[in-house]
């Protein structure tokens, strides 16, 4: 009789800290880049969080906590602050995609759907290309060892100060537009001069239509710049990215 107290105490003990794992998984997987994507069915992606649930629960030293509406917020709430770090990130190649593409005047040219939101060419090709740079890379094998992470910046079931989340957000944003800033910046140069050089062209013989001449030249020249730059680009991308799911958080509780 006593054995099979203690074995349906172990039992529910192992269940809450299961379900308190999940929370903060599946918050995490839900925008996880590759993983948690709008085009992954909903069953594949809730396989995803149970299968990093199942890694990950035995590898976190869980406090005696009892299961409560507050408790559970405040582990999703985590899970989301941890999956938006992430998803800044790969917002950061969609920036970078449209100014490179507008830049080059090839911003009408749409790309075949990498992500739900309407993306020109070049930002689709970034995306896909970071992503499944991500993946070959372990990106699941890193993002098991940030979820334990997570939990020594916050505990479980300690929802972080609203002052910190502030903070963490301006932060965060910010360096998701100066990423992007920066990725773009080899088109904004090479739009820059297109433009100037056009102007003179323009200036020196006004009867020549320089537009329909220089259309294509800036065209074909965003192109070969993005197959010279693109490996460059992702890999200071993905240093990134690295550092992100080293620090996932950061955050005091």
């Amino acid at each position: 009789m006593e054995t099979a107290v203690i074995t349906f105490a172990a039992l529910q003990d192992g269940l809450a800290l299961g379900i308190l794992v999940f929370a903060r998984v599946a918050a995490i997987a839900a925008l996880l880049p590759g993983f948690g994507g709008q085009g992954i069915p909903a069953r594949v992606r809730i396989a995803v969080a149970l299968s990093f649930t199942m890694i990950t629960a035995p590898l976190i030293p869980m406090p005696q906590l009892s299961i409560s509406l507050a408790v559970l917020g405040a582990e999703i709430a985590v899970g989301v602050l941890i999956g938006l770090g992430l998803r800044l990130l790969v917002m950061a190649l969609q920036f970078a995609g449209s100014i490179a593409a507008q830049s080059t005047s090839i911003a009408q040219i749409l790309g075949a759907g990498a992500t739900p939101d309407p993306l020109p060419a070049m930002g689709n090709i970034l995306v896909l290309a970071g992503i499944t740079l991500a993946l070959a890379a372990g990106l699941h094998l890193r993002v098991v060892e940030a979820i334990v992470l997570s939990y020594r910046f916050v505990p479980a079931g300690i929802m972080p100060g609203g002052d910190a989340v502030a903070e963490w957000g301006l932060s965060h944003v910010a360096r998701a537009f100066q990423l992007g800033f920066t990725l773009s910046a080899p088109f904004l140069v090479a739009g820059l001069a297109y433009n100037l050089a056009l102007g003179a062209i323009n200036r020196a013989m006004p009867q020549l239509m320089v537009a329909f001449v220089g259309a294509p030249a800036i065209t074909g020249g965003g192109i070969a710049l993005l197959m010279l730059s693109a490996p460059a680009l992702l890999t200071a991308w993905h240093e990134v990215l690295q550092d992100q799911l080293t620090a996932p958080l950061g955050l005091a509780p």
